[in-house]
């Protein structure tokens, strides 16, 4: 009888449940019964079998003085995923973005099983800044799996072998999505100019980010009363968003209504990270705000070797969507760049579509994520086998 393979998924935050998620369903199209999963994630996960011994939302942490004083947790939390390890005896091992949490995790799985292979989904942005861990990494895990075309020489470099699998976020069908169908729910007008909210999905996020998101809605609402506002929540701060949004907003919750909700906006404010590729995707012209602690900005800021924040930014060497960070992300700021969007048309047209060539750029059209990520991990381990 054939040893049913163990793989172990890590991930800390909301897009890493998703790729874990995807990952799981890409390795159980191929072995069936044969595998069984383990390891560390959110909801998405949880339903591909992983059982997750704590709450991810323990390990959303913004900031280099909220990292330092969430230490203790975050080495504990460490701890319950080496336990888990320890226990499991996994055959291979994901650990999946979130690079402080997963590369101590990596560390510590090295040290008591140098055999282990261990597997890192997401590289970090060494071409933006800290080079250095590049080396790093190469010193922790056997292999990378890349979502930029333009990772692999710089890890390769260091004696770490990558494989470019994509943008899971490049993927997104959106052809199952039906922003008639978000309009109707709320009961909002289908001629209403629909602006989308999307603050994060971390509590730094929503605590720094969502106070200068709402004064801009307000300036914005004063101007124009028939403006609706919907916020997708991500299921690690659902909860906030509703008490901080939900007498000025429609909160909704859920895969589906999110795209629904990316379908019917007529412009996005969206705090930088993946849902600006996915609202570019769908073809939203958006504004972007972000805002880190001041100690953690004022190291960053002298580190970050990019002007931009936004990949599809990166990849245009434009910015084709404005960027407001810092001071810059206050609520008059944010709310002038969204009414130009709001009353302009023709804006809209174009940046929409410079924001779809920059996706071809990021590799649009290029190998399905989850499933190249699964080929890459089964031939790791059959490598390994002979």
């Amino acid at each position: 009888m054939t040893k049913q393979l163990c793989v172990m998924l890590v991930a800390a935050e909301a897009s890493g449940d998703d790729r874990g998620a995807g990952l799981a369903q890409a390795l159980r199209r191929r072995l069936g019964d044969g595998v069984r999963f383990v390891g560390v994630g959110g909801e998405r996960m949880a339903a591909e079998g992983v059982v997750s011994p704590f709450d991810i939302s323990q390990l959303s942490i913004l900031g280099l003085l909220e990292g330092l004083l969430a230490y203790r947790r975050v080495m504990a939390r460490v701890e319950d995923t080496v336990a888990l390890a320890v226990r499991e005896k996994p055959d291979v091992v994901v650990l999946i973005d979130s690079w402080g949490f997963t590369l101590r995790v990596a560390q510590r799985l090295r040290k008591l099983d140098p055999k282990l292979p261990l597997v890192k989904y997401v590289a970090p942005q060494v071409w933006a800044t800290r080079p250095g861990r590049a080396k790093t990494l190469a010193a922790a895990v056997d292999h990378l799996l890349s979502i930029h075309v333009f990772d692999a020489p710089y890890f390769e470099a260091e004696g770490l072998p990558t494989t470019f699998v994509g943008n899971s976020a490049l993927t997104i069908d959106f052809s199952v999505a039906d922003g008639d169908r978000l309009r109707r729910q709320l009961g909002v007008r289908q001629d209403a100019p629909l602006l989308l909210v999307l603050p994060g999905s971390r509590p730094g996020e929503i605590s720094r980010i969502l106070p200068p998101f709402a004064e801009a809605v307000a300036i914005l609402k004063a101007a124009r009363p028939d403006l609706e506002v919907v916020i997708p929540a991500a299921p690690t701060v659902a909860e906030a968003v509703k008490a901080q949004a939900g007498a000025w907003a429609h909160v909704v919750e859920g895969e589906s209504a999110k795209l629904d909700a990316m379908k019917a906006a007529t412009v996005a404010l969206a705090c930088s990270g993946t849902v600006t590729t996915e609202l570019a995707l769908a073809g939203v012209p958006m504004v972007v705000g972000y805002r880190l602690g001041a100690l953690t900005h004022a190291i960053l800021k002298h580190l970050i070797r990019t002007p931009y924040i936004t990949l599809f930014n990166i990849a245009a060497k434009a910015f084709v969507a404005p960027e407001l960070v810092q001071d810059d992300c206050n609520g008059p700021a944010l709310a002038r760049e969204i009414a130009k969007r709001l009353d302009d048309p023709e804006l809209r047209r174009r940046q929409a579509q410079a924001q779809s060539e920059a996706l071809v750029t990021m590799g649009r059209g290029g190998p399905n994520p989850s499933e190249a990520a699964a080929d890459a991990v089964l031939k790791l381990l059959a490598e390994r086998k002979a």
